[in-house]
């Protein structure tokens, strides 16, 4: 991915380098525990209460363990590059759904970040949160993409960045509130249904963003589209069962299988067109 010279965004808040105390320090059970379940599919949201550790007690930032990576500063640039990108392509592309785009911040954390939507730690992975609007990320996962899912390259990383602000484009657009509205009256397995679409969609979004950043930009190189699809192919939920327990349990997928990331995530690439994106309205995922 091209990223030499672009813009940097403003929009990212630093906060490696400190974690966070709530009357007690997250315990490694909990993160162990959190681990698991998210390989075996549970709703963000559910991985998240398991690193709230329950406490009341006030949120405060105390010096963490894990000092800063210097090596980091390189990956922090180019996150501002993708991010910077995804403000120029959606504040293009967004009011011809009559939305006027308003970027989302992104925070950069170790460890562990407190959110509008919890306490999350570094095991669940990047996520958005509708509450506040922000985007949280521990540079980490770059390194357990490329490792454990096997997934390196760049545009990999971009599609991640993607992805979690395609939540905020749906979030933007009423989506998000509509499902958690909808959510509230269905069954477990009905609602991970709904978060499948979801997931799907925003995999889409994704792809629509990155459509447009190469049309104005050519931002994309050889190979990148494809280090994209084997991200996606890598975190799908059949792929993460099979890995986690062998076998697979499509009732308790959140996110979707590899082949339907896949699917959405190019026909994002391919049409450019947010109205492609529709998961809800379509006969098969």
């Amino acid at each position: 991915m091209r990223t030499e010279g672009e813009r940097e965004s403003d929009n990212v808040e630093d906060r490696r380098g400190f974690s966070i105390g709530r009357g007690g320090a997250i315990g490694g059970g909990a993160i162990l525990i959190a681990i698991v379940a998210t390989l075996l599919g549970a709703p963000p949201e559910f991985v998240r209460s398991l690193l709230g550790g329950g406490s009341d007690g006030e949120t405060r930032s105390v010096p963490n363990a894990r000092p800063v990576d210097p090596a980091d500063n390189q990956r922090v640039t180019f996150v501002k590059v993708v991010l910077a990108s995804t403000e120029d392509v959606w504040s293009a592309v967004l009011p011809s759904s009559g939305v006027r785009y308003r970027p989302p911040k992104l925070v950069l954390f170790s460890d562990q970040v407190d959110s509008a939507c919890g306490l999350a730690g570094a095991a669940v992975g990047p996520f958005y949160c509708p509450r506040d609007a922000r985007v949280y990320l521990d540079l980490s996962f770059f390194n357990e993409l490329a490792r454990r899912f096997g997934a390196p390259g760049d545009f990999a990383q971009a599609y991640v960045i993607g992805h979690e602000v395609g939540h905020h484009v749906q979030n933007l657009l009423g989506i998000s509130a509509r499902m958690e509205d909808d959510r509230s009256r269905l069954s477990a397995a009905q609602g991970n249904h709904l978060s499948v679409m979801m997931e799907l969609q925003a995999d889409c979004l994704a792809g629509v963003w990155a459509y447009h950043a190469n049309q104005t930009r050519h931002l994309l190189e050889p190979g990148d589209v494809e280090e994209a699809l084997r991200a996606a192919t890598a975190i799908g939920d059949d792929t993460l069962q099979k890995q986690a327990r062998g076998r697979v349990m499509p009732e308790s997928f959140t996110h979707g299988s590899s082949a339907q990331r896949v699917k959405w995530l190019r026909r994002g690439l391919d049409s450019g067109r947010v109205a492609q994106c529709d998961t809800f309205n379509t006969p098969s995922l």
